[in-house]
């Protein structure tokens, strides 16, 4: 690898920012190409899928043979509220890969006892996120349904494009909520993509059952990363 290259691709990673190493097989050339940058023709479909995938391995363009070496950053999961859901979430989430941190500044509910193993932050979210900022790889799950609570971190998730954004709430209280967030300066096609009522529509009751909604929702945002949304509900 040309040790330019090697340099911005470790500028990228340590940014959390998603890039490709391309090599060309045939005459051993590589190039850095990062997540948004423009590339035509079938390599760019390729790479656009290597982006949404994760997975690194050879592909066949134009004619030629390139290896995809994809660095994505971890994505993590931000969750505001030490509730019943978020106690369901966090072990879920672990196992699926998505490191899980819980802000609630209530700390009748963010205990060490009742959330054990997980980064609980039992302050205010805008305390939280100047030393803990969002990004694109960040999602964030709004379940205090306090909006003195909430809607701070969610016009923070919006501003960050974090690439899942979803809130607890009946379609009612998310009406007010978007008026709240349109009234903190929040863009409408930025508040379109909060998923509210938050998780995939499986008919889900208790906690736990939430929790799973939640957790499958925010696996196929990441995964569908870079294409249209898809309607609530519908799979991947």
């Amino acid at each position: 690898m040309d040790p330019l290259h090697l340099k911005k691709l470790n500028t990228e990673r340590r940014a959390r920012r998603a890039a490709i190493l391309v090599t060309d097989l045939g005459d051993g050339r590589d190039r850095i190409v990062r997540e948004g940058d423009t590339v035509a023709g079938e390599l760019g479909e390729a790479i656009a899928k290597a982006f949404r995938s994760g997975n690194s391995g050879s592909v066949v363009a134009e004619g030629r043979n390139f290896f995809l070496n994809v660095h994505l950053p971890q994505p993590r999961l931000v969750v505001i509220g030490a509730v019943h859901i978020s106690q369901a979430l966090a072990p879920m989430a672990q196992i699926a890969g998505y490191p899980l941190e819980i802000i609630d500044p209530r700390t009748a509910f963010a205990t060490d006892d009742r959330f054990p193993s997980v980064t609980l932050f039992a302050e205010w979210p805008e305390d939280v996120l100047k030393t803990h900022p969002l990004d694109s790889y960040t999602a964030l799950a709004a379940l205090t349904h306090d909006p003195k609570i909430d809607d701070f971190a969610l016009k923070a998730a919006l501003d960050a494009d974090c690439f899942y954004i979803g809130a607890l709430g009946s379609r009612k209280t998310h009406a007010k909520r978007v008026e709240r967030l349109m009234a903190m300066g929040a863009p409408n096609e930025g508040i379109e993509k909060i998923h509210a009522p938050i998780g995939l529509d499986i008919g889900s009751a208790s906690p736990a059952e939430i929790a799973v909604a939640v957790l499958a929702e925010v696996i196929r945002a990441f995964r569908s990363r870079g294409t249209a949304r898809l309607p609530k509900g519908q799979a991947a």
